[in-house]
Order: C-alpha cells, then structure tokens, then sequence
C-alpha cells in the first residue's frame, strides 16, 4: 500500500504545474452536479481576469479515484447527503496532504453531511474558521471582511471554514455563501451583476491560492 501510495504522490506531483479543476462526484445520493454551468464560468473568468490558463473542458473525477491527483484543484457542492467509504476517505486524505486543495461550497443543506464524512478523511483534524486576514482572501482581489454572502439561504452570515495540514489549508468549505449559485449563468439565479462579480471574484481568489500554495 505504501508504495502505491507514493506511486500516486509521484504522479499527482508531476501535475503540479498544470492548471486544470474538476468536479468532484460523491456517493450518498446528494447531487454533487448541482451548478453545471458555475465551474466552467468561474474558469472564464480567471483566464480572463487573473492570467490562468485553464483547460474550460471540465472533468468530473469520483472520489475514489486516482484520476483526483491529476488536478491541483477540486471542486465538491451540493445540497444534501455525502457518504465516504474508507477507500474513499483514504484516497482525499492522501490527495490533499500530497499537496491537492478541494473546496466544498454548501449549495444549501450539504452541512451536516459533509461535516459528518469529513471526519474520516480527517480523524484528528477538525473544521475550523479562517481569520479574514488569511490569504485567500486577498491573493486575487481583497475582501477585507471575508467570504462574501451570495444567497440568503438561513440569512446567516456567510462562514469560510478550514483544514490544514503542516501549517497549509488542504480544503475549503464554504458555507451560508453559496458561491456556486454567483458563478452560474446569470439567467439561472438572477442575481446582480455586482453580486455575481463578488463570487466570481472570491472564485478566482480559491483558484489562485490552490495553484499557489
């Protein structure tokens, strides 16, 4: 197991310098292909605005799988339930302490459920808020304040939640945000444009850190 284990190291850090992102499926029933049109807009708007150069053909990639190492960034949303075997738990967890990132964006209800899986990617390492003065809150464009608040959801205020491993944030999860929602088509949620803007711009700031760090 172990050499297979740095087998995969190899490889995924072989793609280190590509910038590719793919969604990411799950088993549980929830709908992790919620937002269909969210990831390849978001994509548009890095290579349009922050001088990445991402393939906008996005892939979907099973949790299970090794084709995860082959995507410095993963993206994880839905609204409902998520369920992680231990060969699904095992394969994250050496994903994102090889240097993978996967953020996780609660398009309304994913909370408690993925809450629950996280706990066998991460045993001994809780979810934990990130100050506003981190990073990735200002690698791309500043928010001063935090995670914006896209939809209203509970009407709580919108929370960026952390895991980090050796001093590095591996996985993002964003909650009562709903980031997703402000990257889709713009006739989907009729969101302003201005509201739209601010997800699409916190997108890039993931997008840039995950490449980055």
């Amino acid at each position: 197991m172990r050499n297979l284990i740095a087998l995969f190291v190899i490889l995924f850090t072989s793609q280190l310098f590509s910038q590719d992102v793919a969604v990411l499926k799950y088993k549980g029933g929830g709908d992790w292909y919620s937002n269909p049109t969210a990831l390849p807009n978001l994509v548009k708007y890095c290579n349009d605005n922050i001088d990445t150069n991402i393939n906008e053909n996005i892939q979907t990639v099973e949790v299970g799988s090794t084709d995860i190492y082959q995507f410095p960034l993963l993206h994880m949303t839905g609204h409902g339930n998520v369920f992680f075997d231990d060969d699904d738990a095992e394969n994250l967890r050496n994903y994102l302490i090889s240097g993978g990132f996967l953020h996780i964006d609660d398009n309304y209800g994913m909370e408690p459920y993925i809450t629950k899986e996280l706990k066998k990617v991460f045993p001994n390492n809780e979810l934990r808020e990130i100050p506003k003065d981190h990073a990735i809150f200002s690698t791309a464009f500043d928010f001063p304040n935090g995670l914006p608040k896209i939809h209203e959801h509970d009407g709580k205020a919108p929370k960026a939640f952390g895991i980090f491993h050796e001093g590095r944030l591996v996985l993002l999860f964003t909650f009562e945000s709903d980031l997703g929602d402000g990257w889709e088509d713009q006739e989907v949620h009729n969101d302003p444009d201005d509201v739209r803007e601010k997800a699409l711009k916190m997108g890039a700031n993931i997008v840039k850190y995950a490449f980055e760090n």
